[in-house]
């Protein structure tokens, strides 16, 4: 790589290249001085490292006056290394220089974390110095992996015959579940933009257009709390949408799509083929306790509620109980306490054991409740010997159970093949819902999800025949290893079945109208049957780089409370910059 400021990298000069006169440049690692007049430098670029002997006076006065990462420009004579570092790529080779130039000064003493180290300093030291954090290569190595991946994204993409279309960052608010990040308008006092909270309406309008089949790596704006899986602010998607399709055709191109790029760039070399395994929302909540399940573990829960109507034990009585059984579970009284108290923190609610012995006998947790169940519970459970069974009851007993089965199945042995990327589709969500503010029916998730059936079922739903609750939607999520990848529907793409559908939630054609204005008049001129999905590359990038923070993989991501400490943002603005916007602070504001 020959460039005018250097003729190779830092990680380019192998045996073969003793005796050259070369340059390189980068940042000074680590010097180790021997003597007055000699020192070992190791020089780091993007690439890797090199090291760099010092030998003489001059040389030593240029270093010497220098703090580590500060970058400089080395020309010199390539030799073998008499002691040789297998662990480093260059490791036979090092350089005598004759000259060193100082290229950018280091002007601090004193880092705030020693950069080869840095993921072990307190996160917020690392968002503030994050461009010192990201001098170090293991971090590095994520953000590489990310842009290796998107590249790979759209060339798969491309090659099934999409076509990548940007879509406005300026746009109307929306209300498509999350809060809008609003932008006011200096020219229209009062009003506002909103960012996006995804692509939704645009790409669907696209389809509206004449375009057969889209996709962009999209940004998308939500204000939301921040996850270990969620980015609060930003993040990016891979979001596509096809004409004249369903959701068949969707499925076929993501199975085609993902599982080389997982195979290829992920820790795991192993991931599902095609097709995906596909699991009802009602099955995966009653098998798994969850519509997100990892399917990489083996367990799964089991109802028996029935055996409990009149249980002496209190918790149990007349309550929803599901059990897990988990075999040659070998963990200690003390191990499942601790891990059922994990539960509990994150699920809001007790959990309850027991196990049975070598002798085949329930013992330890609750067992003397359910003891006298054995027989019953034999022929729903696995009671051979040294099985553990984990139960939960009451309102939140399938959130806590599903919450139990990630947490012993990853703790007991045997039980979670963790080697690989696991693929399924969630599909056949729940049209309706009730709101737990309101009451009121409300929509499950997106409102421009085609109900399964219909303006049939719809109207069936009216006239009283079927319980709304009931009404499915073609909606569907893509979920990987226990990780909701992303959500995608076949879309309401006829206005008359738009309309009956947001009745149901006592919306009319007005509100309607009012709400998706261009998007009901574009279907109004003809509409094709459309559907699409968006994958969350943020959350994909995370899954492949094996991290369990979505913050690794973002170069510049905010922390846990949406500021960007590094950037100081958000920040105060000038009087100025109010007045111009029409905008006015009232009430106190915390600094």
């Amino acid at each position: 790589m020959m460039m005018q400021m250097r003729t190779h990298t830092c990680n380019e000069l192998r045996l073969g290249d003793v005796g050259r006169q070369v340059k390189i440049v980068g940042w000074m690692e680590n010097v180790r001085e021997v003597g007055s007049n000699f020192a070992f430098v190791v020089l780091r670029d993007f690439y890797g490292t090199t090291q760099v002997v010092v030998e003489s006076e001059d040389m030593m006065a240029v270093i010497r006056d220098l703090n580590k990462e500060s970058t400089i420009s080395v020309e010199g004579v390539v030799r073998e290394r008499s002691s040789k570092n297998p662990k480093q790529a260059t490791g036979e080779i090092e350089v005598v220089p004759s000259k060193i130039e100082v290229l950018g000064r280091c002007r601090y003493n004193a880092l705030p974390f020693e950069i080869n180290r840095s993921r072990e300093a307190d996160e917020m030291q690392r968002l503030k110095y994050r461009y010192l954090d990201l001098r170090n290569p293991a971090v590095k190595q994520n953000i590489i992996l990310r842009c290796q991946v998107v590249a790979a994204l759209r060339a798969a993409m491309t090659e099934h015959g999409f076509l990548e279309i940007t879509t406005p960052i300026l746009t109307a608010s929306s209300p498509e579940g999350a809060r809008d990040y609003l932008v006011p308008a200096r020219k229209h006092p009062g009003k506002f933009y909103a960012l996006p909270q995804a692509p939704q309406q645009f790409k669907q309008l696209l389809m509206t257009s004449g375009f057969d089949r889209y996709f962009q790596i999209a940004p998308c704006f939500r204000d939301e709390d921040a996850r270990g899986d969620r980015s609060p602010g930003e993040f990016y998607q891979l979001d596509m949408e096809m004409a004249f399709a369903t959701q068949d055709d969707v499925f076929a191109v993501l199975e085609d799509v993902l599982p080389p790029i997982f195979a290829k760039f992920g820790i795991y070399n192993t991931a599902s083929s095609a097709p995906f395994r596909r699991i009802g929302y009602t099955e995966a909540m009653e098998t798994y306790g969850s519509d997100k399940p990892d399917l990489r573990i083996d367990l799964t829960c089991k109802n028996v509620s029935d055996l409990f109507v009149r249980s002496e034990f209190e918790p149990f009585k007349g309550q929803t109980v599901k059990m897990v059984d988990i075999s040659e579970c070998k963990l200690t009284r003390k191990q499942i306490e601790k891990l059922l108290t994990d539960c509990e923190v994150q699920s809001g609610s007790k959990g309850y054991w027991f196990k049975v012995d070598e002798n085949g006998e329930i013992a330890g947790g609750i067992g003397k409740f359910v003891a006298p169940l054995k027989d019953e519970l034999g022929k729903v459970l696995s009671l051979a010997p040294n099985t553990l069974v984990v139960v939960a009851a009451g309102e939140s007993a399938t959130k806590s159970v599903g919450v139990m089965i990630k947490t012993f199945g990853a703790a007991c042995e045997g039980h979670m093949d963790k080697e690989r990327y696991e693929f399924c589709w969630i599909v056949d969500f729940p049209m309706y819902e009730i709101g737990d503010e309101s009451g009121e029916l409300e929509f499950c998730h997106n409102p421009f999800s085609m109900p399964s059936g219909g303006m049939e079922v719809l109207l069936k739903a009216e006239r009283g025949e079927i319980d709304p609750l009931s009404i499915t939607a073609d909606q569907y999520d893509l979920v990987c290893n226990g990780v909701e990848l992303s959500s995608g529907a076949v879309r309401n793409h006829d206005p008359e079945i738009m309309i009956k559908a947001f009745e149901m939630v006592h919306l009319g054609e007005e509100d309607v109208k009012k709400k998706f204005p261009a998007m009901y008049n574009a279907f109004c001129y003809g509409a094709p049957p459309h559907a699409g999905i968006a994958p969350g590359v943020d959350r994909m990038v995370m899954l492949l780089a094996g991290e369990s923070s979505i913050r690794e993989i973002i170069p510049f991501p905010m922390n846990k409370n949406a500021q960007d400490i590094m950037m100081d943002a958000p920040s105060a603005v000038e009087q100025k910059q109010l007045d111009e916007l029409h905008i006015a602070i009232v009430g106190d504001i915390e600094d």
